[in-house]
C-alpha cells in the first residue's frame, strides 16, 4: 500500500514545526500581554452544539463522526432506503469535529459560568476541521488562534482586538490591512433597500464579493430572490463616502444608525493609540457567520495573493442557545496556516531558529564517547541545544550527519581531548578549529547565538 494522507491535510518537517511554533509563540505572547487566559476544548463536540451556528454554508462543511460500534443498528431505515443523507445523519452520528473555536468557547462559558470571572478573556490555539475544497491557502485541517472577551458590551474591546492584530502582524513583519464593518450596518442596508427579511441572503452574497466580483454578487442576489431595484439600491449605498456617507444613507434605519454610532466609538478609541497598520472601514465586509451581531473584522496581507489571514466580530447572544441568554462577547481569530504560507512567500521567518541544534559532539572511541556524554549534559544544563553522535568511530560518517543537520558547531573528542579535559570546537561555516575547555566552548556558543 502506498502511504498517503487525507486531502486538505499536511505533514510538517522539524523545520516547518519550528517555524509554526514561532508563529504560535508570537501570537500567544501578545494574547497574554493583553490579559487573555488559555483554555482548551475537545476535538469533538456534540453535533447539536455545532449545527445551526454557522449558516447554511457552514453546516455543509461540518465533519460528522459515526457513532461507536454498529452505527447502522439504529439507523433511520426510511432515510437509508431513500438515500436521504441529511435525514440519515441524525440517526448514525451524534458528534462532529469542531468547525471553529468560538462555538465550543460559548458552550464552555455556559458549562463553567459559576467558576469564571466576567468579563472573561480567553485565548485558544487548537486545530479545527472544515470539509471545504482544498486549494491554495485553504485546508480541511488547520489551526486557529482565537482571543475572545465574553460578558461585556464595552466597545473598547473591539479597539483592543484591532490593536492585537496590529501588534502581532507587526511582530511577524507582515504588512496588512485590518478591515472593520458592523453587521448592524448590513441590517440597515437591507432595511433601506426594502428587504429586511432577506438580510442573510444579502450577506451571503456580499461575502462572496472577493471571489465572484460585483457581477457575480448581483447574480447571486437575483438567484436568492432579491429584487433588481433592491440590488441596485444596495450597490449605491455601499459606494457611500466613508462612515459619514453611510450614516446619511441609513438615516431611516434605527439599527443601521446604531451600527454607525458603534463604529464611531471604536475609531475614537483607536485614535488615542493609532495602530501601525491601516485600519479601514469596509462596507462590503460581510462575514456570513450567523452569530455576528455587531462589529466584524477581517485582515488581509498586502502584496500576496491570499485570502483573509484573520477575522472575527461581536456576538450579542451566542451563549443564549446553550441556556445563558443576554451575554455579549467579541473575538478574533488568526489563520495560522495562511499566515505561515504568507511568511514563506515573503521570506519573513528568522534565518536561524534558536531551538535548532547548536552543537554536535563526536567521539573517536568508546572512552572518548563516555567523556563526550558527560560534556553533553554540561552544555544542555546551561541552555545549549546539543547532541552526541550515538556511535564513536569514523569521522566522515559523523561529519555527513552534522552537515545534514546543518549544525553550526561540532566538538571533536579524541585521546588528547579526553586526557586534557578539553574539546576541539570546529566552526562548520568558517572551518576554523580551536582546542578549548568546555566553559570556553560554552562562551563561544553563547556569543554565536547572540
Amino acid at each position: 500500500m502506498k502511504p498517503s494522507i487525507p486531502k486538505g491535510t499536511r505533514d510538517f518537517s522539524p523545520a516547518e514545526v519550528a517555524r509554526r511554533k514561532y508563529i504560535f509563540d508570537t501570537i500567544r505572547n501578545v494574547f497574554e500581554k493583553y490579559g487573555y487566559q488559555p483554555i482548551e476544548t475537545p476535538v469533538m463536540e456534540n453535533l447539536s452544539t455545532l449545527t445551526g451556528k454557522y449558516g447554511e454554508e457552514g453546516d455543509k462543511l461540518l465533519f460528522k463522526v459515526l457513532n461507536n460500534g454498529d452505527f447502522l443498528a439504529k439507523a433511520d431505515e426510511n432515510a437509508l432506503a431513500e438515500k436521504n443523507s441529511t435525514q440519515l445523519v441524525a440517526s448514525i452520528s451524534k458528534r462532529g469535529l469542531r468547525y471553529d473555536l468560538t462555538v465550543p468557547f460559548a458552550r464552555y462559558v455556559v458549562m463553567y459560568q459559576h467558576e469564571l470571572s466576567f468579563p472573561f478573556k480567553r485565548y485558544q490555539i487548537q486545530p479545527v476541521w472544515r470539509a471545504d475544497r482544498p486549494q491554495k491557502g485553504r485546508y480541511q485541517e488547520f489551526y486557529q488562534c482565537d482571543a475572545d472577551v465574553v460578558g461585556s458590551d464595552a466597545l473598547m474591546y473591539e479597539s483592543e482586538l484591532a490593536l492585537i492584530y496590529d501588534e502581532v502582524f507587526q511582530a511577524l513583519g507582515i504588512p496588512v490591512v485590518i478591515s472593520i464593518n458592523n453587521r448592524k450596518l448590513l441590517h440597515g442596508i437591507a432595511e433601506v433597500a426594502g428587504i429586511p427579511g432577506q438580510m442573510m441572503d444579502m450577506t451571503i452574497a456580499l461575502d462572496k464579493l472577493d471571489k465572484i466580483g460585483w457581477t457575480g454578487v448581483h447574480e447571486e442576489m437575483a438567484a436568492r430572490g432579491i429584487p433588481e431595484a433592491a440590488a441596485q439600491k444596495i450597490a449605491a449605498i455601499l459606494q457611500s463616502d466613508g462612515l459619514e456617507g453611510i450614516a446619511a444613507a441609513l438615516i431611516g434605519s434605527e439599527t443601521g444608525t446604531k451600527g454607525v454610532e458603534e463604529l464611531r466609538e471604536v475609531f475614537r478609541y483607536l485614535e488615542t493609540c493609532p495602530p501601525k497598520h491601516e485600519v479601514t472601514l469596509d462596507l462590503t465586509l460581510a462575514r456570513g457567520l450567523n452569530y455576528y451581531t455587531g462589529c466584524i473584522f477581517e485582515v488581509k496581507a498586502k502584496g500576496v495573493a491570499m485570502g483573509s489571514i484573520g477575522g472575527g466580530g461581536r456576538y450579542d447572544d451566542l451563549t443564549g442557545i446553550f441556556g445563558m441568554p443576554g451575554v455579549s462577547g467579541v473575538g478574533i481569530s488568526f489563520g495560522a496556516e495562511r499566515i505561515y504560507d504568507v511568511m514563506v512567500e515573503l521570506d519573513l521567518f528568522p534565518a536561524h531558529n534558536p531551538n535548532e541544534l547548536q552543537l554536535l559532539l563526536m567521539a573517536f572511541d568508546e572512552a572518548a564517547h563516555l567523556y563526550a556524554f558527560r560534556c553533553l549534559q554540561f552544555f544542555r544544563s546551561r541552555g545549549i541545544t546539543a547532541d552526541l553522535y550515538p556511535e564513536p568511530g569514523k569521522l566522515k560518517k559523523q561529519m555527513k550527519y552534522a552537515n545534514a543537520r546543518q549544525v553550526p558547531f561540532v566538538a571533536l573528542v579524541g585521546e588528547t581531548e579526553l586526557q586534557n579535559g578539553t574539546l576541539s570546537l570546529k566552526n562548520m561555516e568558517s572551518g576554523t578549529q580551536e582546542l578549548l575547555e568546555p566553559e570556553a566552548v560554552l562562551e563561544r556558543l553563547k556569543t554565536a547565538r547572540e
